[in-house]
């Protein structure tokens, strides 16, 4: 499945957002994205998926990254990461989210598909 995944920088700080308690990989945190559906560009589906989860809009950057992984049997993910620009808005209530120095990243339970974009933005590039 290909996902794709906003790396949203403020005041050299980024997005994150927490994954709700009932789903897949639940309570982990990650950078915003999703699915990219039949027929979409990476882009189009990013300012759909950020639109509709968070109801903010972004313009989307540079590529930033791939990321590869097999969370089980039947799940496997390839996320893509670009570099995006907060366009100013509310996100939408009840979402947990937070902006995060690259320095803070480590005290979050992140997804295991964006853990090289953490590292990453640490220079820690694998």
């Amino acid at each position: 499945m290909v996902v794709t995944a906003a790396i949203i920088e403020k005041d050299g700080k980024y997005l994150i957002t927490q994954r709700p308690a009932g789903g897949h990989l639940p309570l982990k945190w990650e950078f915003p994205g999703g699915k990219v559906e039949f027929g979409e560009t990476p882009q189009f589906s990013l300012r759909r998926e950020i639109a509709e989860e968070l109801n903010i809009a972004i313009l989307v950057g540079e590529f930033f990254g791939i990321s590869s992984y097999v969370y089980d049997e039947v799940t496997h993910i390839i996320l893509l990461g670009y570099l995006c620009e907060f366009v100013p808005g509310n996100i939408k209530k009840g979402i947990h989210y937070a902006w995060v120095a690259p320095t803070e990243m480590n005290k979050y339970d992140f997804c295991e598909a964006d853990i090289p974009f953490v590292r990453k933005l640490q220079g820690k590039e694998v």
